[in-house]
């Protein structure tokens, strides 16, 4: 790996020596903070976890509680914030997640007008759970914690701003938690759209019964041997069955317009599990034919 340039330039290898600083970033500002409200930590990782005869120790997995939040630079302000939220999945950590799949450089180069934010999870360890974001409204508190902290710590004009749209994105085991702020994190009626990022492991009644009652935009990308396929297919075939119109395709033949439809949108790739997000620049895209407004109307 190349030395770091200065701190303009790299600031997500310092987001745990500088937890609760705002940095200077070459596209945006980039505050990192520790939340009361975060995932971790949580009394049901008091003692560890255990996957495979494995152990991990709380102290080491399930003891921080960074979250990071990026304002693009020429950020509009509205009196109301767009969300995005994205959730890494299994053995990473948030400036891993920031720097493997370039999510700040995608945020910036979209053109989006909204904040990106990133929780950290189980951290290094192979486990889906949530913590607190999986416990009833604990999304709801921690979005309240969100704007606090833009209000106190952001260089936004406006303190008075309310939440607006959310979109929810996961990469992975991110699919856990994700299903359960739909199903019970109290702010289901902000979030617009939904995003799997070779995610759709299980639950996936709780993203069907999110659709049906929000109609936003669900959009599952799947590999070929990321384990999501088989479940993909039968969400599929349920629609198909009731009768529910979707899209499916692979994902580098998918155009704006296809994907910016508000129905389920099924994109298969031939990319490794682990590159679905940047190699293609697929967040990006993702972003740019989102329901959020340009940073220039």
């Amino acid at each position: 790996m190349k030395a770091c340039m200065p701190l303009l330039f790299c600031p997500f290898m310092l987001l745990r020596a500088f937890a609760g600083d705002s940095l200077p970033y070459r596209s945006g500002q980039l505050i990192t903070n520790h939340f009361i409200s975060a995932p971790f930590p949580h009394p049901k990782r008091a003692e560890g976890h255990t996957y495979k005869n494995d152990f991990f120790s709380a102290a080491e997995h399930y003891n921080d509680s960074t979250v990071a939040i990026f304002i693009p630079n020429g950020f509009r302000e509205t009196g109301t914030i767009d969300f995005v939220v994205h959730f890494h999945g299994w053995r990473n950590h948030v400036d891993e997640v920031l720097h493997r799949y370039q999510l700040l450089e995608q945020m910036a180069e979209s053109g989006r007008n909204a904040v990106l934010v990133v929780p950290q999870g189980p951290r290094d360890a192979p486990d889906s759970f949530g913590g607190k974001l999986e416990d009833p409204d604990g999304f709801k508190s921690f979005m309240d914690e969100v704007a606090q902290t833009l209000r106190q710590k952001s260089a936004l004009r406006r303190k008075d701003f309310t939440i607006g749209s959310i979109i929810l994105s996961g990469h992975s085991g991110g699919y856990r938690v994700m299903a359960s702020i739909l199903n019970r994190g109290g702010m289901t009626d902000h979030v617009k759209e939904v995003w799997l990022f070779d995610a759709l492991y299980a639950e996936t009644d709780k993203f069907l019964a999110w659709y049906d009652k929000y109609h936003g935009r669900l959009l599952d990308i799947y590999t070929e041997h990321g384990g999501t396929k088989d479940e993909t297919q039968k969400l599929m075939a349920t629609l198909k069955q009731r009768g529910t119109p979707f899209f499916s395709g692979d994902e580098t033949k998918g155009t704006s317009s296809e994907l910016s439809t508000i129905r389920p949108i099924f994109l298969f790739t031939t990319l490794e599990h682990d590159d679905v997000l940047q190699k293609d620049h697929t967040f990006k895209q993702f972003l740019e034919t989102s329901c959020l407004e340009k940073l220039t109307p």
